[in-house]
């Protein structure tokens, strides 16, 4: 079995931001020369979610609406009152919603590989998705196989 590994660089724009990397890890798939296998895709942030769905700009809408219904940035979290949490550094943001939307949604997705492709239908699309924007971000693209 054969591992190869690249990192993608990501700029956000929004807060809450559904950017679809699916050519960017085909081009990482072919790049590795492994045809039969799997792929991971893993973000390395607490504040950010790797989906696979469709890329169709008015349920992209809908799921936005969702995560806000769900976990409402204006709710309050523990994890804002900074005033109260000297022990730790903080960049300052008042993300604690954004950390709950990512262990609802997860930081990394296996897919299959067949013929140095991903298996995914007409309408999946892997998406990294922003939830604490805007900002720089890493995703690392892992394929496996032969």
């Amino acid at each position: 079995m054969k591992i190869y590994k690249q990192k993608l660089e990501i700029k956000s724009a929004t807060q809450i931001e559904f950017i679809d990397i699916t050519d960017k890890v085909d081009q990482i798939i072919s790049g590795s020369g492994i045809r039969e296998g799997q792929v991971l895709v893993y973000s390395p942030h607490t504040t950010a979610s790797i989906v696979v769905n469709h890329n169709e700009p008015m349920l992209i809408q809908d799921f936005m609406r969702m995560l806000y219904q769900l976990v409402p940035v204006s709710d309050r979290y523990s994890h804002d009152l900074f005033e109260l949490n000297r022990a730790t550094t903080s960049d300052g943001r008042s993300n604690g919603h954004s950390h709950c939307k990512a262990l609802l949604l997860g930081v990394s997705k296996t897919i299959p590989m067949e013929r140095g492709h991903m298996i995914l239908t007409e309408k999946q699309s892997v998406f990294f998705l922003e939830l604490d924007g805007a900002r720089k971000r890493d995703v690392i693209v892992q394929v496996m196989g032969l």
